[in-house]
């Protein structure tokens, strides 16, 4: 192979000392646009951030958080005050919701009973997040026979009917509770009755089962990796690998499947009151306020609007904030 003399030294590139003075401050930001370190969770809330439903979702959740809890406290009446000449009132300025057909303001009623529902929600979460992440990180790490069995008991519970375990407790707990109630040893529950303990008690038995397949799926990935044996090398035992390692690098699978299943309580605490199985009477739940409005609502159409307005908003609410931050906490959504 020939090379042409006069084109291959066209191509020569003369080099001063000039060329070699160190860059300008100004002149190395426009060149190099360095990226700071931020931690998982902060990249986690610029992604968040920056889904707009999301956070709408989430200022709507706090807006029901002081609705719910902050409002009864400037309302000049009470949950169960009935006003003598007031009933079945239609929405008015003393009366924002209007009055039921005791007298009683439906607008402090629709507080409590948002109250009730994210007290129950946030709790049958807790409960599911504890029992199932704990359960499937035990079968997870073990593995084997002990992974088997574990999971044959989690098919076993699939199968039971939650409805029908929560009417037997209730009906099984009645008298219990009334008996303890009379001797003044319930405090708080004894307004709320046998049947929101009975649904706290079959969410704990039931309905931790999703979480607990969800973390045993993603222990079984982590415990083969090399931190887990180099963990295992410095003499770390069953338990601290499991609440200082697999637990903790599940964080996110936990908080999204905690957080949707918030509105799944709360939907199911609203249809048992709606059926005459939640709360107790005259406690006010959303689901036994709808109930109460089905009789006149023809005539007072009203007294169902509020409240299924507020139990929708509410789940609404909570399964877009749940998207969202699945979507967020998400490594493979990370751009």
């Amino acid at each position: 192979m020939v090379l042409n003399n006069e084109r291959f030294f066209s191509l020569h590139i003369e080099v001063n000392d000039e060329d070699f003075k160190p860059v300008l401050k100004e002149e190395q930001k426009q060149l190099v646009q360095m990226r700071t370190n931020v931690s998982y969770w902060k990249d986690a809330w610029r992604r968040l951030k920056g889904n707009r439903i999301a956070m709408i979702s989430l200022i709507v959740i706090i807006a029901v958080i002081i609705f719910a809890f902050i409002g009864p406290l400037f309302s000049p009446y009470t949950y169960d005050m009935q006003n003598r000449g007031d009933e079945s009132l239609f929405p008015c300025t003393e009366y924002p919701f209007g009055t039921d057909q005791f007298g009683r303001d439906l607008l402090v009623r629709t507080m409590i009973g948002a109250r009730i529902s994210l007290i129950i929600g946030i709790g049958a979460s807790f409960l599911v997040l504890v029992i199932g992440s704990v359960y499937g990180a035990i079968s997870g790490l073990f593995g084997g026979k002990v992974d088997s069995i574990m999971m044959r008991i989690c098919e076993l519970i699939y199968s039971v009917p939650d409805i029908l375990i929560i009417i037997l407790l209730q009906i099984t707990l009645k008298d219990p509770l009334i008996a303890l109630a009379n001797a003044g040893k319930l405090g708080p529950l004894q307004k709320l009755g046998p049947g929101i303990l009975a649904i706290f008690i079959v969410y704990a038995l039931l309905y931790w089962v999703g979480m607990a397949r969800i973390i045993r799926g993603q222990v079984l990935q982590l415990k083969e990796m090399e931190f887990i044996s180099a963990a295992r090398a410095l003499g770390a035992d069953n338990k601290r690998l499991i609440f200082k390692h697999l637990l903790p690098n599940c964080t996110g699978q936990i908080v999204v499947t905690a957080m949707l299943q918030i509105p799944s309580a709360i939907f199911t605490e609203a249809f048992l009151s709606f059926l005459g199985l939640g709360v107790s009477m005259p406690m006010a739940s959303l689901g036994s306020l709808a109930s109460e409005a089905l009789n006149g609502l023809s005539s007072y159409p009203y007294k169902l609007i509020f409240p299924a307005l507020t139990i929708s908003i509410i789940i609404l609410a909570f399964n877009l904030f749940g998207d969202g931050l699945r979507d967020a906490l998400d490594p493979m959504m990370k751009k």
